[in-house]
C-alpha cells in the first residue's frame, strides 16, 4: 500500500495534513495503540527535520508498506541559494556547524546540501560515518544508514573517543534512533530522500 503524496514545506504548510495521514493509515490498518502512537511520532519529527531546512523549501511526503513494515519517505529537491551554500562553506572550513545538534539536526545538513560538490565532504564520513558513494553511480550519488552509522561508531579507533561518544549520546537522545529499525538517506543528483523504516509487530 502507498499513501497519497503530501506536498509539505519548511514554512510548515501541510505538515498537519502530514501527521493526520500517518493517522489515518493506522487507524486503516488497525494498528495497536503503541504502533499507530509510534507512527505519528516519526512523522512528526521527519517534519520538524522539514521544517528546520534553511529557506524556502518544499518536498513530497508518503508512507509505505509491505509485510508489515511501513516506510515513511520525505523526498525534496534542493537547489542551494547563493546565502545558503556560503553558510555551508564557512561551516565546512571551521569544521563545526553550530546549528546541526543531535542526529535530525545533523540529518538537516543533507538536505540542506544536497549534491553540492564542495561541501558534500562535510555531510560525509567526518560529520556522519556511515555514509557512502553508492557502486557504480555518478560521483555526486551518496546513501547513509542509521545502522551502518552505528557499526561505524563501534568500530571506529579509540583516539577519537570523544567524538564517538557524542555521537552516541546523540543517538541516546533521538526519538528516531529509539524507535525506528533503520534511517536511510540518498542524494541522487539534486534530490534528497529520507526513509524512516519500521516494523511493526
Amino acid at each position: 500500500m502507498r499513501s497519497d503524496v503530501i506536498e509539505v514545506s519548511s514554512r510548515g504548510e501541510k505538515m498537519e495534513a502530514a501527521l493526520k495521514q500517518a493517522d489515518k493509515v493506522a487507524a486503516y490498518k488497525e494498528m495497536s495503540p503503541k504502533n499507530a502512537v509510534h507512527l505519528h511520532l516519526l512523522t512528526e519529527e521527519m517534519m520538524g527535520l522539514m521544517r528546520s531546512i534553511t529557506g524556502d523549501v518544499t518536498g513530497k511526503f508518503w508512507i509505505e508498506d509491505e509485510n508489515e513494515e511501513y516506510q515513511l519517505h520525505l523526498q525534496v529537491e534542493k537547489w542551494l541559494t547563493s546565502e545558503t551554500r556560503e553558510k555551508l562553506l564557512a561551516a565546512s572550513t571551521t569544521g563545526k556547524n553550530s546549528a546541526a545538534k543531535g542526529l535530525m539536526g545533523r540529518l538537516r545538513n543533507f538536505f540542506e546540501v544536497g549534491a553540492d560538490e564542495d561541501v558534500v565532504a562535510y555531510t560525509n564520513p567526518l560529520v556522519l560515518p556511515g555514509m557512502y558513494e553508492t557502486a557504480a553511480a555518478p560521483k555526486m550519488d551518496w546513501e547513509w544508514s542509521m545502522v551502518q552509522y552505528e557499526e561505524a561508531l563501534a568500530s571506529t579507533r579509540q583516539e577519537n573517543r570523544e567524538t564517538v561518544q557524542e555521537a552516541r549520546d546523540e543517538l541516546e537522545k533521538s526519538v528516531v534512533a529509539h524507535v525506528a529499525d533503520d534511517v536511510k538517506v540518498s542524494i541522487k543528483g539534486r534530490v534528497v530522500e529520507m526513509i524512516i523504516y519500521k516494523k511493526m509487530a
